[in-house]
Formats: structure tokens, sequence, C-alpha cells
């Protein structure tokens, strides 16, 4: 398959390509190192970050499927606007499900343009027969949580307001080929975090003031969901971690130390939903659930538990367990084995889509 070469380094969201070019720069006169991992992220005493350019951006441009148109739009849900990355597929005469996704990176580093997204969510849009909105939000630490999951909240409420619109403009192309009646939201990692808390908080509005009808979202897809507690699981214990991996349990304490609120511990409900201070499972009424679960995850004993607590609340879970590889295999390739389980997981999400 032939490919665009890049003539120049882009990034969608014009806020996210700014923050990765100056925080990048070496740093003077910050004091010392607060967190980092190593290569992805420096958080200084003062306060500064630093991101180091750890994925390649691309432009929409970029072919990754032929038969997938991509561009990219600024959501107009804050001051700063978010920027997001749409994906159609070529189907003519069909109206398509709308998939919301949002990406991983501990909620303090990714962006929609990033190569290995790009790649992966053409590829589900031509695979599944889905349109895709894949959508930047506000990073921790300097927007810690629920800074991410406001922004969830806010994209799908972006959304609604695109089934009603009428005027002509640069997106009514995108809004033709969508079915508003069939949205699934959908994540990796944090983004996976990130669909799980829109999910309950719109299950938790009245219907009379709902952002989205109840009727409309009609899935979500959690893959890998990165969520925590102060108690360990065998997984996380014990799990021998290669260097292919790229969530280790120091890097997941980490990631909760900049993005959760200053104090707070993992048992927070922002970062373990299982936690007694989360809403009442048997209050909640999701919509269909399918969580996919890498075996060599640190976080595979956590994402069982949380599925077999969803089943316990009376909501529908599929589960789907992927040996052989570890956390982002779909999107770093980073196993033997990541090929052949990314065309099962495509296939799975595709179902689950077409399902629904």
């Amino acid at each position: 398959m032939r490919r665009r070469r890049r003539s120049k380094r882009r990034m969608i969201g014009a806020r996210h390509l700014r923050d990765m070019e100056v925080n990048s720069q070496p740093s003077k006169d910050h004091g010392p190192v607060a967190e980092e991992i190593q290569g992805i992220i420096k958080v200084y005493q003062d306060g500064h970050v630093e991101r180091l350019p750890a994925v390649v951006d691309v432009p929409c441009t970029w072919i990754s499927q032929p038969d997938v148109t991509s561009k990219d739009v600024v959501l107009v849900v804050n001051p700063s606007g978010l920027g997001a990355r749409i994906y159609v597929p070529k189907r003519p005469g069909q109206k398509l499900p709308l998939l919301v996704y949002f990406h991983g990176g501990g909620f303090c580093v990714g962006s929609a343009a990033w190569g290995c997204y790009h790649e992966f969510l053409a590829r589900l849009a031509s695979h599944a027969a889905c349109a895709v909105l894949s959508t930047d939000y506000r990073l921790a630490p300097e927007n810690r949580l629920p800074a991410a999951y406001e922004d969830g909240l806010a994209v799908v409420r972006w959304v609604r307001q695109q089934e009603g619109h009428r005027t002509p403009d640069e997106l009514g192309w995108w809004r033709a080929h969508c079915d508003f009646a069939r949205v699934l939201l959908g994540g990796d990692s944090a983004g996976a975090a990130i669909a799980y808390n829109v999910a309950v908080q719109l299950s938790a509005m009245p219907e009379s003031t709902a952002v989205l009808k109840p009727a409309c979202l009609r899935g979500v897809i959690l893959i890998q969901p990165f969520f925590g507690g102060v108690s360990r699981t065998p997984s996380e214990r014990y799990s021998a971690q290669s260097s292919r991996s790229t969530l280790s349990l120091t890097t997941s304490d980490c990631y909760w130390r900049m993005a959760l609120p200053p104090g707070a511990d993992r048992d927070h409900p922002w970062c373990n939903p299982l936690t007694k201070a989360a809403l009442e499972l048997e209050d909640l009424r999701l919509p269909p659930l399918l969580v996919c679960i890498s075996e060599q995850d640190i976080l595979k004993d956590r994402n069982r538990e949380f599925c077999k607590a969803m089943r316990r609340g009376g909501n529908s879970v599929e589960e789907a367990t992927y040996a052989g590889v570890g956390h982002a295999f779909q999107v770093l390739h980073n196993y033997p084995m990541a090929h052949t389980r990314t065309i099962e997981l495509l296939t799975r999400i595709t179902a689950f889509i077409n399902n629904r």
C-alpha cells in the first residue's frame, strides 16, 4: 500500500501541537524533577511540564486506508476548543453508526493525530463500516481530572448538536453520512476510562435533560480500560513485564499521581469505579459494554473484576481476552502476536457495532 510522505510535522488540535513543541524544549531553571516517565513526560517542582515526542504525529491526509476519508476539525466545546479527527469510510448511500473515540496516554500525553491512532482508527472505520470521531481532551497534570471527563461529556453534547444542524457548512458531508441514532463511545487505556465515565454521567441524567437520548447511545467499547485502586490485584503484583511493555506498575502509579486531584489516592472514584465512593452499580443503567483485555497487561485482573461487577449490577457485558499481547498492542504493535490479535480485535469490535 502506497502512503503519502509527510512534508512537515502537523498535529490535530492547534493547542496540543503548540504544547508539544513548547514543552519538549530543554528545561532551564525549573528546579528538580517531581515526576517522570522516561521518554514520555517530565514534571518539575515548579509545575513546568515537558512532553517528549514519543510517537510521531501525522496529518489527516496521510493515507492508511484508501477507502477512508479523514479530516481535522476543531470542536468548539470550551474557550480553547478541542482538536478532533473524523474518519468516514466510502459506503455510498449508507448511514453509518458513529463511534466517538478517546485516545490513551495515562490522561497526560497523547493526541488524536498520533500516527498509531490514525492508522488504527482508519482501519477500524473501514473494517466496521462506521464513522469515527477521534477527539483530544485536556491533559494532566496541567488539567487534572475531572477535566478529561468533562471534555468527554462536552464532545457528546457537541455530537447531539450536529444532529439538528441544518445550516450548510464544512461538516455537512460528514453529518450526511452519520446515523445519529446509533452512537457508540469507545477508547483505549485512559480513553476507555473517559468513555466509561461519560457513559456513567449520561446514565445519571434525567431523560428530559439528557445530553444524548438514551436510545441513541447503543454501546460502549473499552479497550484495556485504565482503572486503578489502592489494593493491588495479582496481575499488578506478579505480572513480569517485558521490555516491550508500555505500562508497568511504576508507570501506572506515576500517571495516577499526575492525573488525580492533589491529595487523592487511587481509590478515588475517578480512578477506581468499584470503590464504595463510586455510584452504586445497581443504579447504573449503561448501554451494552464490550471490554477488551490483554493477557499480558498488568490491568488484566482489574479489568476482569470490573466486568464481573458490571454483570452483578445488571449490565450487559461482552468480555474478550487477547492472548500473548500486552497493553496498547493494537496501536503500538509491540508484541510478536500484535498483528494477529489486532485483526481479531477489529473483528470483535465490528461484530459489536453491527449488532447495535
